[in-house]
């Protein structure tokens, strides 16, 4: 005997600047929602503990594990995965960084790395201090030891971190 489905839940938020509306079981995590039932598949499943990074989206601009996020938690959210920062014709500047500075080998984690990447930059540009942050009361300077540890929380199993610390650093026009 087969159990049937459970209660579905009604969610709507923006995907990529684009409106879209799903009935979800409320248990499906905003990764499962956007990797099953959108077929956007750039956010990658790596540990689905929010332990590694691979599943990094930015939601109302700021960086977020998508593993550890229910969908129906997002309702009127502005959700961006790598899809939605540029196309192959049109990169986003730090998608066109990684390219250039190799901050990529195996790619599996590069999806989670650029929107973490992206969403650093807006960080210290907002003036969001970090534990690298020497005085919280100073605005924070995208040094290489500040994006260090900023994206301490993606990990690449390939080792390409001081490439992608050059990339984050070309887009921010600072030296690594």
């Amino acid at each position: 005997m087969t159990t049937p489905p459970g209660p579905t839940l009604p969610v709507q938020f923006k995907v990529n600047g684009e409106d879209r509306r799903l009935d979800l079981d409320p248990r499906v995590t905003l990764l499962d929602a956007l990797r099953e039932h959108l077929q956007l598949t750039g956010s990658k499943k790596g540990c689905d503990h929010g332990q590694c990074g691979a599943c990094t989206v930015i939601v109302n601009g700021r960086r977020i594990n998508s593993c550890l996020s229910l969908a129906v938690m997002h309702e009127g959210d502005q959700i961006t995965t790598i899809e939605g920062l540029g196309t192959p014709d049109n990169l986003h500047p730090m998608q066109r960084a990684f390219v250039v500075h190799d901050g990529y080998q195996c790619g599996y984690c590069t999806p989670g790395q650029i929107c973490s990447a992206v969403a650093v930059l807006d960080e210290i540009k907002d003036g969001i201090p970090s534990h690298a942050t020497a005085d919280v009361t100073d605005r924070p300077r995208a040094t290489a030891d500040e994006m260090r540890e900023r994206m301490s929380g993606n990990i690449c199993r390939c080792g390409a971190y001081s490439n992608i610390i050059e990339a984050m650093s070309d887009v921010a026009g600072t030296r690594a």
